[in-house]
């Protein structure tokens, strides 16, 4: 296998094939699986067929690793063409304390491998641990080319703990295929990824770990192609460990074994497969076995853009107060799940994330138009509007309901308050639900609903009507109750008449219907005498009962008659004042004095302002004694008023001149006197006397006649 040694610009510019040289081997970090697809021979070179080498004479397409035990045992691997037909051999070299220094000379002429085929058999191939290896393996004398292997398994091979290897593997093919390794046996390969003192935690692939752990994981990005940074992905894949770990980013699973050609800000797409390189270098221990040990992932970029649609809410403008409540998280605008949803009152403020909508289940608004800001769980951004509108409108008008008052209670009626005018249109829209209150309060608060509004007994009052829509929004109205108070004739009047006269009742115009106690129904009634009657008076729907007494007119009583000698005056009570007078009953006048009268019986008239039958007294106006002579001769010897004994409470009393009583002459005086006083004779003068007496009518009468008598006494 003879190598040419390029020059330096050379290895820069081939540095694809760098890991075709022992110098260059690539790490294996534990005992994870690799792949890997030579393409050259490198860059020095490397005699692997002398001193008991079996690789043929030319290297094809090579590729070195170098590996490290950490715990002792059984070791062997199988390398697996990615196509079958493919024809893959390999070799193996070490222990060694010093790198490839220790395994070839200057001339790069290697020693003799622990391992080696060279089958030309295609397919699988590599240690196999069902193969014991034997105690002394056979060595080829330099220059021949005899082979250690030609089968297309070796044994495996017993390890220590320290011990490093180099293994190079060769596609004698020359394919462009490539392969992949799988370990085997009890022995352990050191790596700084196993180690708890530098990676305590797991390295985590980005994005989301396909169903397939042969597939690349999904790291969601908002839209494809984008400019992407991907170092904002290695803090989350060293997850916390040593940072010695470092990443890289490659487009192949050659670079990503290499560390060749990093990605750092690149445009990306959906279709590419990208790698991650995590590798470990201590610097201050470059001789560290750990160094260089490095682990690979894959992950695909998906489009995890999203899309906000608009919505519209519709809500409740109850009782046209302008506003509506809203809840805004019911707004359909993301199908997805996880997504932070936020909502501002204008676009200015989602711009500038300014004024969040901070309470969006009970949000009052009006109608109006909000803009949301949809950022799903990967960060991803979506704008869109919600649009607010309230719900047609249940218009109400107040309504009045005007009803007669109850008989027994005039302040108050029964309200039919569903049939209150409240302007719902015919037929009522389904759903509709009309429910009363009390106060404006209950009826917001929806609390002490009127339980029974066909019959609601009330006086004037104003009480609510909430009325609510198949979408549960209302409005309130107001129904004013009027009690229609009794409305009566105020013409109508009680009236007083003589008792044997006639009159008219007379209701007055201005009312629907007339109903009297009489049968008419004619606004009044004529030739009615005394007695008490009613009348039903019709004002719209509503009667009044008004009842109206014609009585007799009271009269007048002759309470007193004074009698002076021919004169009598009359004092009449009750009635209607003023009195007329009168003697003969058809002459009046208007004073109660009359004067001339002649002795004996006269009759007395009085009526009153109702000028009915007059009432009527009959007077006696007795003889007068002027003067009398009490001596004997049985001429004017008393006075004698016996003659007016069938009076009613006579009485007979005489008074001197000073108003001292002298003599009382009564029925068992016979009425008489003569001139003593306290049984002697009284001096000759002039003295005073009164009679008095109740007239025989039904009212008694007092009449009272007062006089003068001249006594002469002989001396």
């Amino acid at each position: 296998m003879k190598k040419i040694l390029l020059l330096f610009i050379l290895l820069i510019t081939q540095a694809v094939y760098s890991q075709s040289d022992c110098i260059t081997a690539i790490p294996i970090c534990g005992n994870s699986n690799i792949s890997y697809t030579p393409s050259g021979v490198g860059n020095i070179v490397e005699i692997l067929k002398q001193n008991g080498g079996c690789l043929g004479s030319n290297e094809k397409y090579s590729v070195w690793y170098t590996f490290t035990v950490s715990t002792s045992g059984t070791l062997a691997f199988t390398i697996k063409p990615n196509d079958q037909e493919d024809d893959y051999d390999f070799a193996v070299y070490g222990p060694t304390t010093n790198g490839c220094a220790s395994l070839h000379d200057s001339q790069y002429i290697f020693i003799q491998p622990l391992r080696c085929n060279y089958s030309p058999t295609d397919g699988d191939t590599g240690l196999d641990l069902a193969l014991a290896p034997p105690a002394v393996f056979p060595t080829n004398p330099p220059g021949t080319t005899a082979s250690m292997n030609s089968g297309k398994w070796s044994p495996y091979m017993d390890v220590q703990a320290g011990e490093t290897y180099y293994l190079v593997i060769d596609n004698f093919s020359e394919s462009a295929n490539g392969f992949s390794m799988e370990w085997g046996g009890t022995a352990s390969l050191s790596s700084a990824f196993n180690d708890p003192a530098l990676a305590p935690n797991p390295f985590i692939t980005p994005g989301i770990p396909a169903a397939d752990v042969n597939e690349p994981s999904t790291v969601m990005v908002c839209g494809l192609p984008t400019q992407f940074d991907f170092s904002t992905l290695s803090a989350g894949i060293i997850n916390g460990n040593n940072s010695n770990f470092n990443v890289t980013y490659h487009k192949d699973t050659n670079d990503a074994l290499t560390g060749d050609n990093p990605l750092t800000i690149t445009t990306v797409n959906g279709a590419t497969t990208y790698y991650y390189r995590v590798v470990f270098r201590d610097p201050a221990n470059p001789t560290n076995p750990a160094n260089g040990c490095f682990i690979t992932g894959k992950f695909k970029f998906v489009n995890a853009s999203i899309t906000a649609t608009t919505a519209t809410l519709y809500s409740c403008n109850n009782n046209g107060a302008g506003t509506a409540k809203y809840d805004l998280t019911t707004a359909n605008v993301f199908g997805g799940a996880g997504a932070v949803i936020k909502y501002y009152p204008t676009l200015a403020d989602l711009t500038a994330d300014t004024n969040e909508i901070t309470d969006p289940a009970n949000y009052v608004s009006p109608e109006a138009t909000i803009h949301v800001k949809v950022i799903s769980t990967f960060g991803c951004i979506a704008t869109t509007t919600v649009r607010l509108l309230f719900y047609p409108t249940i218009t109400l008008t107040d309504a009045l309901i005007e009803n007669c008052y109850i008989e027994n209670d005039i302040t108050r009626s029964t309200f039919d308050l569903t049939k209150a005018s409240i302007g719902l249109p015919t037929p009522v829209p389904a759903g509709t639900v009309k429910k009363y209150y009390l106060t404006l309060d209950d009826a917001k608060n929806q609390a002490n609903p009127i339980l029974n509004p066909p019959s609601f007994l009330s006086t004037s009052t104003t009480v609510y009507v909430r009325v609510n829509n198949d979408q549960l929004c209302y409005s309130i109205a107001k129904i004013e109750l009027k009690v229609l108070p009794p409305v009566k004739s105020a013409v109508l009047k009680d009236k007083t008449i003589c008792a044997e006269s006639k009159t008219t009742l007379d209701a007055g115009p201005g009312f629907d219907g007339y109903e009297w106690s009489t049968g008419a129904t004619t606004s009044s009634i004529s030739n009615v005498g005394i007695g008490a009657y009613w009348v039903k008076l019709k004002t719209g729907e509503c009667y009044t009962l008004q009842e109206v007494h014609i009585r007799a007119s009271l009269q007048p009583v002759i309470s007193n008659i004074d009698i002076t000698n021919n004169a009598i005056t009359v004092t009449a009570t009750g009635g209607v004042p003023p009195y007329k007078y009168s003697i003969d009953g058809a002459t009046w006048q208007d004073s109660n004095s009359f004067t001339g009268l002649p002795r004996g019986e006269n009759t007395i008239y009085v009526k009153d302002s109702y000028n009915c039958t007059p009432i009527q007294i009959t007077v006696t106006v007795p003889n007068l004694v002027n003067a009398i002579t009490p001596n004997g001769d049985n001429v004017n010897d008393f006075i004698d008023y016996s003659a007016l004994a069938y009076k009613k409470n006579l009485v007979f009393i005489v008074y001197d001149r000073y108003g001292n009583k002298l003599h009382e002459a009564n029925k068992s005086r016979n009425f008489t006197w003569d001139g003593m006083a306290f049984g002697k004779r009284i001096p000759t003068g002039t003295y005073w006397y009164t009679i008095s007496w109740n007239e025989n009518d039904k009212n008694n009468t007092e009449t009272k006649y007062s006089g003068w008598v001249l006594v002469k006494n002989k001396e």
